[in-house]
């Protein structure tokens, strides 16, 4: 196929991605979230005939407390989210004064949190924490169920080379978050870990499916007829088009998510938009063609 024909193609474009990516976040670094460095957290509704201010206006009135970063989003139809330094409970009430225009609109609070530095970090080494205890839990299984493929590469490998594709599965859309948390604000907060977390797991999904079908054909192909490169291209072929079809209808339910649902969960479909796109081209484009790759090199194929 023409997949591990032209890989060299597909490795390419994937590590200039990777490299931009990796260059992103070097560079700007992460605008994480509250969850991760501690901060405030405070959610109002406007109530009555009261009728929200502009979200220019609104963060006019906060720009003018010099809080110094923060984020300000529209929160349902009548309300805002503000997120930013840990506040005292005097500037809280100037905000709450500022988004009220002075007392003119009335205001009902939602919400309120603040979270400590100490918990931030403890946030930020759980998440951290979470995803490599994925990662090694997925290659610990794929060596498993793979345990009696031995040629012409062995088991492990394959484990190997599904953590290789979950970690670009990762840098990327992590490295678009960076790009957008310098020029548009993004956060990478818990929510965000939650949709790597999915997206590793729907990525390895469409992996595994590849990697079944190329254990499958290694078995029919017990006399070792058929170059391992052939075998590979053609597994890829037979569930090229399932692999395409899931995704394409769980990206079509993301868009229609993103467009149609709340405001607080776009960066969550944003993050799950991007990376189950980029899942579904590694597990096609990256993940299978290393194979052919790693066989090569140790001249075994």
């Amino acid at each position: 196929m023409f997949v591990v024909k032209y890989r060299k193609i597909f490795y390419t474009f994937s590590g200039i991605l990777v490299i931009l990516s990796v260059a992103a976040m070097f560079v700007w670094g992460f605008n994480l979230g509250i969850d991760f460095k501690g901060g405030s957290v405070l959610e109002v509704a406007y109530t009555g005939t009261s009728t929200p201010p502009s979200l220019t206006d609104a963060k006019a009135s906060i720009d003018a407390l010099k809080l110094g970063n923060y984020s300000l989003i529209p929160t349902g139809s009548n309300g805002y989210t503000l997120r930013t330094k840990d506040i005292t409970p005097a500037e809280k009430t100037t905000v709450e004064n500022a988004l009220s225009q002075n007392g003119k609109l009335t205001l009902e609070e939602k919400q309120f949190d603040s979270i400590g530095p100490v918990l931030g970090q403890e946030s930020k080494n759980k998440a951290l924490i979470s995803i490599s205890l994925v990662l090694l839990a997925i290659v610990l299984f794929i060596a498993f169920a793979f345990r009696k493929v031995s040629k012409p590469i062995s088991s492990w490998v394959y484990g190997v080379v599904a953590v290789v594709a979950l970690v670009h599965d990762v840098i990327i859309p992590t490295g678009v978050f960076v790009l957008l948390g310098h020029f548009k604000n993004f956060e990478i907060d818990t929510l965000f870990v939650t949709a790597l977390l999915v997206i590793l797991g729907f990525s390895i999904h469409d992996t595994i499916v590849v990697f079944d079908r190329v254990r499958e054909n290694l078995r029919h192909d017990a006399n070792n007829k058929k170059p391992f490169d052939q075998i590979v291209g053609e597994s890829i072929s037979q569930t090229f088009t399932r692999s395409i079809n899931t995704s394409l209808t769980v990206l079509l339910s993301l868009v229609v998510l993103y467009f149609v649902g709340s405001v607080a969960t776009h960066d969550f479909v944003l993050a799950l938009l991007i990376g189950i796109a980029i899942g579904t081209y590694s597990s096609i484009f990256i993940g299978s063609p290393l194979l052919v790759t790693i066989a090569k090199w140790t001249n075994k194929a």
